[in-house]
């Protein structure tokens, strides 16, 4: 759940004082050190599960936006999000009119960067809004997207560093609302589309870099009308907006707040927005990227895989389609369908949920590029998908092989898996074995079980006989047919 029950407030102000004060003892968490004006509710209920002896904070996920935060509500708290594997990311903005060009010349980098590597003033780039028509907008269409693929759930940005509100806010005139012709709010249309297609709902919020408000920017302001105190735009644009975006969507929305770039914030400025959160909405699921020294519930590695996932961290691998988040016209250089299914794998193996980013262009709508793919790796995972969903970190590991040196979306080095032909997941009874390179002997070799294992079968031919020894030193599984029944990535169900 993203809603958990509030006590009454003299119950509330009891445990914050002794929750917040033995979280500072443990912790730098900014939550716990806020000052006495950002008293916060206990966002902490009891769960059916503690017990005096299981009251200790959860030795598997040790880190938490929630200080003290036990294994039991851990476990109630990201449970949906655990189960759910696989999401959509969308980056839309004022910044898709450009779509990468500025005075008819192309700016280099991401899409929705191009006001800032471009250097583009205030003025001129706040003339983008007008054409921002959105006139093609479906929220119907973006969360049929998204299930079509198999994603469970979505987030979309809010506002990012343009400071351009996707929503209807009551802050300021630069929004969708309010300066551009579609003039409605498409933030409450996805909510209540996601309520009725069954998709979870989250928002990416730019809480530091603004460069149209008075917020931070990357590598320096450019335009002397950028120059503004960065606590007034804390107090009088990002809290406002922050509150808005957490209440005007109703109590399930959104599912998870996604923020970026914390530039220029520190542990007190971190602190005050962290209040906000947590009187509005406890126990919202946060990513790490708040600053200030948070942790959040979630590692967000981007454009990349890690070598080894994040043990002992809830953690969410975020990449592009292409080359950018934000729409760029320019931009064609789409992942293949198979390198999609086998990030997922990969990532799924690994503990990790997958959230892969869509980037609409300025009518509102998703390339068909993106809309085509999502739509394959969706008929993959109607055969194997509860090999995804629901799982948890492979039993093995050797199948990663050994870190090596590689490079990330961005080109930039980073640490590897060298071993890539096949992956595994696990779930009460069940071993799946994700086969990239599918064995020309008819049997497949893996690591040795612990469990007793009873049989075997492949999700996309059920009626396949196969046969599985196991013993010490390894599992095989025999009788495998001589063509793999999915070209992409086969998957071999063991049961236990």
């Amino acid at each position: 759940m993203s809603s958990l029950p509030v006590r009454p407030a003299f119950f509330l102000l009891t445990l914050l004082v002794a929750g917040h004060l033995a979280a500072q003892n443990a912790s730098n968490s900014p939550a716990a050190a806020s000052s006495p004006k950002a008293k916060t509710p206990d966002f902490i209920p009891p769960h059916p599960d503690d017990s005096a002896a299981a009251r200790v904070v959860d030795p598997e996920h040790p880190v938490s936006s929630v200080p003290g935060e036990t294994k039991a509500r851990r476990d109630a708290r990201m449970g949906w999000w655990r189960d759910a594997k696989f999401g959509m990311f969308i980056h839309w903005g004022v910044y898709s009119v450009p779509a990468g060009y500025y005075k008819d010349k192309p700016v280099p980098g991401i899409g929705e960067w191009i006001m800032n590597k471009g250097k583009i003033p205030m003025s001129d780039y706040k003339g983008f809004a007008k054409d921002f028509t959105a006139d093609k907008f479906n929220a119907a269409a973006f969360v049929a997207a998204a299930k079509s693929a198999g994603m469970k759930y979505i987030v979309i940005t809010s506002k990012h560093h343009d400071g351009f509100a996707m929503f209807d806010t009551k802050v300021n005139g630069w929004s969708i609302v309010r300066a551009t012709p579609f003039g409605r709010d498409p933030l409450k249309e996805l909510a209540e589309e996601c309520r009725k297609q069954g998709v979870k709902l989250g928002f990416y919020y730019s809480q530091a870099q603004d460069w149209n408000n008075g917020g931070s920017a990357a590598g320096g302001k450019w335009d002397k009308a950028q120059e503004h105190d960065m606590d007034d735009y804390i107090d009088k644009t990002a809290i406002p907006q922050i509150t808005e975006i957490l209440t005007n969507y109703g109590t399930d929305t959104p599912a998870v707040v996604w923020w970026d770039t914390p530039k220029d914030i520190t542990k007190e400025r971190a602190a005050r927005i962290d209040a906000v959160v947590q009187k509005l909405r406890p126990g919202l699921i946060q990513n790490n990227r708040l600053g200030g020294g948070t942790k959040g519930d979630t590692e967000t590695p981007e454009q990349h895989i890690p070598a080894q996932g994040y043990p002992g961290r809830d953690w969410e691998a975020c990449m592009t389609l292409n080359d950018t988040w934000g729409f760029k016209k320019d931009d064609h250089h789409w992942k293949s369908t198979e390198t999609i299914i086998r990030n997922l794998s990969d990532i799924a193996s690994k503990g990790g949920n997958y959230l892969l980013n869509v980037g609409p262009d300025s009518h509102g709508e998703i390339p068909v590029d993106s809309v085509k793919r999502l739509a394959e790796v969706g008929e993959w995972m109607k055969v194997n998908g509860e090999a995804i969903y629901g799982t948890t970190a492979t039993p093995f590991g050797e199948e990663f092989g050994k870190p090596v040196e590689g490079k990330t979306g961005y080109g930039t080095k980073t640490e590897v898996s060298s071993q890539n032909e096949w992956r595994a997941t696990k779930k009460p009874g069940h071993i799946y074995l994700i086969v990239f390179k599918w064995p020309s002997d008819g049997a497949f070799h893996a690591p040795a079980v612990k469990e007793k294992i009873t049989g075997a079968s492949l999700l996309a031919d059920p009626s396949a006989k196969l046969t599985v020894t196991q013993d010490e030193a390894g599992t095989t599984i025999s009788g495998l047919p001589a063509k793999a029944p999915d070209t992409i990535a086969s998957v071999i169900d063991l049961k236990l």
